[in-house]
């Protein structure tokens, strides 16, 4: 194994390259021409910002508010605080809900996973409500997690009032924020596009006076619009205009891209259109190592084993202008490490390096466990030793 520590430590001087630079700003390279007052672009997999103008004026956000909603919709089911087959009974609060709407009533019950749907692909206000109050406590409660999870992804900008995104005072966020949160659902969540990719669907009223079917239709047009989208929010109201957090993917890149105060509801998506085509024209991304690919061995002091075989603890990629320079993959790994080992006990990162600039890092674990050497082994080491070295005697 190479002693790479103190060779990349050069190379990280040389460049001036700050540890852990994620995110690299390519923003601003040509003016687009659109006509909503705010808009960013921005690359999944490393955060990076690929085009943006007026990216942090505080603006209300309509319906893509849903976003941090249904985050916290999945984060709960993750953590197993609800389950996707709860029946979730509406409230006459809920049910009041004016906007855009499932008719849910007051009593009605709906799956957690239904209302979900109906919030994803129909943008229903009363849905959203209606889970904002079961996982909450009430709506007050939810927004008070809402806010609590925007300070902890850094959207810093961003202040909740409801879970639905009708127009009230002091509601509002940035494109900047929306990307953050809309980032941070598809990338934890790629599940999410099981609803946000679909264009009808169904769900079934159960009420006093029986069941009705009722039908839902995506919000989103570039669902069958624009080849590669996968989502995710639109949003209108009088004071927001016309607002569209459009999420797609294609030749293994996703993009983000966020348009908030548009003049109508043609110019949202054809500018988000404009915005995903200029990141696919001009960016591409470079797969590196994957999760689990096997990088080396290093030596392990005193271990049952000599040697421990390296992998990859995660993918890693690269994010580079097309026609740009290729980018470079370094290790960096200590000269040796010490028993006992566990398996994927973290060893060393490996960085992927555009121009100088560090773009992506991930962890090198260890492939396998290493205890401390037992007495039988270091005997027997020895006496290969004494064995070899009389030998050459």
């Amino acid at each position: 194994m190479k002693k790479l520590f103190s060779v990349l430590t050069a190379v990280l001087l040389v460049f001036g390259m700050s540890v852990g630079a994620y995110g690299e700003d390519y923003s601003n390279i040509t003016d687009l021409g659109l006509s909503a007052q705010s808009v960013i672009l921005v690359e999944a997999s490393s955060g990076s910002v690929l085009y943006e103008n007026n990216s942090d004026e505080k603006l209300p956000p309509a319906s893509i508010t849903k976003v941090m909603t249904l985050l916290l919709i999945y984060e709960a089911v993750r953590d197993e605080k609800i389950n996707w087959n709860d029946n979730v009974t509406v409230s006459a609060h809920a049910a009041s809900m004016g906007g855009s709407q499932v008719f849910l009533e007051e009593g009605e019950t709906q799956t957690v996973a239904d209302m979900t749907k109906c919030i994803a692909i129909a943008s229903a206000n009363d849905a959203a409500v209606a889970m904002a109050e079961y996982i909450g406590g009430s709506e007050d409660g939810f927004v008070q997690q809402m806010n609590e999870r925007a300070k902890q992804l850094g959207m810093n900008n961003t202040t909740f009032k409801n879970a639905c995104g009708l127009d009230t005072d002091g509601h509002l966020t940035t494109a900047r924020d929306i990307s953050i949160m809309s980032r941070e659902l598809i990338y934890n969540f790629p599940e999410i596009t099981q609803y946000t990719t679909t264009w009808q669907d169904t769900i079934t009223h159960k009420t006093r006076r029986g069941e009705s079917e009722f039908g839902l239709t995506n919000t989103n047009k570039l669902v069958k619009w624009y080849n590669g989208a996968t989502g995710l929010k639109t949003g209108s109201t009088g004071k927001a205009k016309y607002c569209l957090s459009a999420t797609a993917e294609k030749n293994g890149m996703q993009l983000i891209a966020v348009i908030m105060s548009a003049p109508d509801n043609k110019a949202r998506f054809s500018e988000a259109i404009k915005l995903l085509d200029y990141g696919y024209a001009n960016y591409a991304v470079v797969k590196g190592a994957a999760k689990d690919d096997v990088v080396g061995e290093i030596p392990v002091a005193k271990g049952e084993h000599e040697t421990a075989v390296l992998k990859m603890g995660a993918d890693i990629t690269a994010l580079m202008k097309k026609g740009g320079s290729e980018p470079i993959i370094t290790y960096e790994i200590p000269e040796s490490i010490s028993a006992p080992v566990e398996e994927n006990q973290k060893v060393g990162e490996a960085m992927y390096t555009v121009d100088g600039k560090e773009t992506a890092r991930a962890d090198i674990v260890s492939a396998e466990a290493v205890e401390r050497a037992g007495f039988d082994t270091v005997a027997r080491r020895l006496m290969h030793r004494w064995v070899r070295y009389s030998i050459m005697d």
